[in-house]
This record gives structure tokens, sequence and C-alpha cells, in this order.
């Protein structure tokens, strides 16, 4: 109860049954809060018109005229209350006059938007059961009665875990064909089933998602890869009900098509299985969306069949892939980039009998060290998506203990604040091993002390330096050498245990 029980909540149903209006809870914050879940954003509606909405909330929770405390800049009777509230969730709160809609001839928007007289009939326009339930807002000593009104059978559906349209399921993703993918996101998340008679209306009617804006649907599409479940099934149910050739049908196009001997999945499945990896790892959308799209560039690269076909080259078709199908479904272009990057690269070998330092070093500078976990991440699904039992093997460790290796300075001369021609300049001596000699003591002392390496105070110790014998000198540089050598191991040895490496 206490879910529902929120101050904000409670304050302006106060105001609307003071009011003598109707009040109730309705949409996701109803269907979360019956399946125990806390609602993620409030919705009420009312009897009461938009004009009389306002008034009724022109002074609530300190406002004045110089800002006020609603907004109202939209055309279907949803004014906006602003709480004050610390919650995001609950800092403005959507009040909506009951309302019908008439027909929609872009398969999108009403054509027009007309005021209900009674809950019942403005629950009828909701599209799904379990989206069209409400509470009603009776406060009572600052406590919430809770009434359910279900005039659609929502309870029962949320109790067999069912995704059914309200009414005539044809009607209802003609109104909005948008309801076709948030039929298959609310499936995602909910880990429920579509019912039969929806899911066939889904299908006859897939082809008016053309009519769906592209950011509508992007916004759907990664509601449902960020879903906890990851959008595996639903990437999966997409396909099945005809709705992803309209959305991505370069992924499609990997439907069957078998791989060679080192996959057991078919293309379309391996990628659905590697995003299934990134979801349960709880990875960000970036590589949620690279492991689905990681192997997009494959079945324009195919040559041959069975266990010995190939596609080489399909990481970089792939770039190209990926680019034109996020800049198409109107992602941000950071997001696009980066993703394209990933694809592009998640190929890198990691033997380590073959990768060296300046293999290691040349990964680093094509992906830049900001983006080298992420490339880890999907390689990671990418092999899982394989069927392998391990997403880290030793060898993939080898090279991130490499990577960590090159990335840090080596124990060398190039650390100190000064250089040979320093030293030339300083004391007026010509090139010759001396330098060598006072360069390596000079590096001995700043591994023992690091605050000594400062340029001017080096350029000082230069000076004492160079007034030794050279014998001397050769005889503290060869230890000091051997003691850059051995400091060197010890900080290799640190970073092989970390990534249990010999």
């Amino acid at each position: 109860m206490e879910k529902l029980e929120k101050k904000e909540i409670l304050e302006i149903g106060s105001v609307l049954e003071k009011a003598g209006f109707e009040a109730y809870l309705v949409g996701g914050c109803v269907r979360d809060f019956l399946l125990d879940k806390e609602p993620k954003d409030w919705d009420i509606t009312t009897n009461a018109k938009p004009e009389e909405i306002q008034k009724l909330f022109a002074a609530f929770a300190g406002a004045t005229a110089a800002e006020p405390a609603t907004v109202y800049e939209n055309q279907f009777g949803t004014v906006g209350v602003k709480t004050r509230s610390e919650d995001p969730t609950l800092k403005i709160v959507e009040v909506t006059s009951y309302r019908l809609e008439g027909k929609y001839t872009d398969k999108r928007h009403p054509d027009e938007i007309k005021f209900a007289k009674t809950l019942e009939e403005d629950l009828s326009r909701r599209d799904f059961t379990v989206n069209a339930m409400a509470l009603e807002l009776k406060v009572k000593s600052e406590k919430l009665k809770v009434n359910v009104v279900d005039p659609f059978d929502g309870q029962e559906d949320l109790k067999n875990k069912i995704i059914r349209a309200v009414g005539n399921p044809e009607e209802r993703f003609q109104e909005d064909a948008l309801r076709l993918m948030r039929a298959v996101r609310f499936m995602s998340q909910l880990e429920f089933r579509i019912e039969e008679k929806t899911e066939v209306a889904i299908k006859k009617h897939a082809g008016l998602l053309e009519f769906i804006s592209k950011e509508r649907i992007r916004d759907e599409f990664s509601k449902m890869l960020m879903a906890p479940q990851g959008g595996a099934d639903g990437v999966r149910k997409m396909q099945e009900l005809g709705l992803l050739k309209y959305v991505i049908p370069e992924l499609e196009e990997g439907v069957g098509m078998g791989q060679n001997k080192h996959h057991i999945y078919t293309v379309f499945e391996h990628n659905v299985r590697a995003l299934d990896y990134a979801a349960k790892q709880n990875y960000d959308l970036l590589i949620r969306l690279s492991s689905l799209l990681h192997d997009v560039g494959k079945p324009a690269t195919k040559r041959g069949e069975g266990p010995d076909c190939t596609f080489y080259g399909h990481q970089v078709v792939g770039e190209r892939i990926v680019l034109k199908i996020l800049d198409r479904l109107r992602f941000p272009r950071e997001l696009i980039e980066k993703t394209a990057l990933l694809v592009r690269e998640h190929m890198f070998v990691y033997d380590p009998e073959i990768v060296t330092d300046a293999g290691a070093r040349r990964l680093v500078r094509r992906v830049g060290k900001e983006n080298l976990e992420a490339l880890f991440q999907v390689r990671e699904a990418d092999r899982i998506g394989s069927g392998v039992a391990k997403a880290v093997p030793y060898r993939l460790r080898h090279l991130k203990f490499r990577i960590e290796k090159v990335m840090n300075d080596p124990v060398s001369v190039k650390m100190l604040k000064v250089s040979g021609e320093d030293i030339m300049r300083e004391v007026g001596i010509e090139p010759g091993p001396k330098i060598g000699y006072i360069l390596a003591v000079l590096l001995e002392e700043v591994l023992d002390d690091p605050a000594l390496n400062v340029k001017e105070t080096l350029v000082a110790r230069i000076k004492d330096l160079a007034q030794m014998e050279v014998q001397k000198l050769e005889e503290m540089a060869k230890f000091a050498k051997k003691s850059a050598n051995e400091a060197q191991t010890i900080i290799e040895e640190e970073i092989k245990k970390k990534y249990f490496v010999k």
C-alpha cells in the first residue's frame, strides 16, 4: 500500500475530491502496484476538464503567478501538475480529463479528442487490459482507499501473465500502430505471453508500423532492449510476428542462415543470444545494441555453405550497415558512432602467441582507451552467443594484461623530466656513454623517490654526477639498470595476477 501512498499523490487526489470531482490513478502505475512493483510514473484521470484542473491547482505547492503550478501544452486534455517533489518520478504528475478518441486516419494520432463522461469510457480507449485498470483516489485520514476499477479483467490477465488488447485488437492497432511494438515490449518486460487473438491481429497489421515515426519506434525498441530480461525474447517475437522487417530488416536477413564450424547457431540466433548475455550482465544500451548487431554484416559477406563457409570482412560491412540502421532510427550521433566502432573492431585478435606489445598499442590507438572495456564486453557477448562455455578465456585475459602493461609507462628513462639533450646542454659534454650512465642513475633515484622527478632537482643532480669519473658512473648505472628491470618485472607480475595469466 505504501507504494501508492505518496504525499504528492494524496494531495492531488484530495484537491480534486474536495472540489467534488472524481480522481483515479490509471495506467502503468496501477499495473505496477498490482504486480507489487514500484511505479515509474504517476498518471491521474478525472472528470474535471483541463481548465478546471488548472484553476484548482493554480496555487498548488506554493506556486505563484510568475511560476504557475500547472503546465498545459497539448491537445489531449493532460495537465501537468508541478509538486516540487524531490522524487523525480513525482516532480510533475499528469492529470488528464476522461476522454474518448476519434478515428486515427494516420494510424498515429486521433483525428479529434472528445471528453468522456465516465471512467469506463476512458478506460475503453486504452491499449491492453493490464493497462486499462484504475484505482480510485478516495483519501481519508491521509490514507488511500484502494478500490480497483477493472472493466476488462486486467487483474485476471495479470494473474495469468497475458498481454491482451482491450476490446477488438484490430481496432486498437489501427488506432495507434505503435501498439504493435508495445505489445511485444510489455511481453518482454513483464515476461508475459501475448494472447492468441491479439497476436493474430499483430501479424495481420504489422505493416502499419510504416506509418509510425522512427523516433517512436526507436524509443519502444530501446525500452525493450533495456528490460531486465534484455529483450532477446522480444526480438525473436518481433521476427515471428513480422514486425522486425519494418524495424531492422538487416537483422532478419540472418534468420535460418547457417554458419561455419566455429558456431552452433544461425546468424540471427547468435546475435540474439549475444544480446541475451549482455542483458544478463546488466550492460548498458550501447553494449546491448552492439551485441545484437555485431554480426549484422554476415549475410552480405557469406561465401560457401557448410562448416567451411566464410564471412571475410563482415565486421567492416557490418559497421556500414550499423551506421545506416541507427541513423534511420534516429539514435543519438555519439551512440551511433560508438556502436559502429565496436562492431568494426569486435573481431580483434587475442592469441598470446600472435599479439605483440606493438599490436596491443595499435588496438588501443584504434579503439581509444575509453572504449576498450566496452569492446571486451561485446566480445564476451559474441563468445557466449556462439555457444562456448567461457566469456573470458585465458587468451582474452592475457590480452587485457598486455594492454594494461603497455598502457602503463614502462620503467625507462622516458619517465624522467629531463633528456640526454638536457644533460649535454647543462654540463657541456659530448654525446657518449656517460650520458646514458647519468640517465640510468637518475632513473634509479626517481624510482626510489618519485618526488625527485622535477626538472630543477634533476638538473642539480646532473651537475653533481657529471663531475664523477666515468668508471664510477658506469658501476652505478649497471646497478641502476638492474634495479629498473626488477621494478618492471614486479609491475608486470602484479598485472598478471590481476588477470590470472602466467
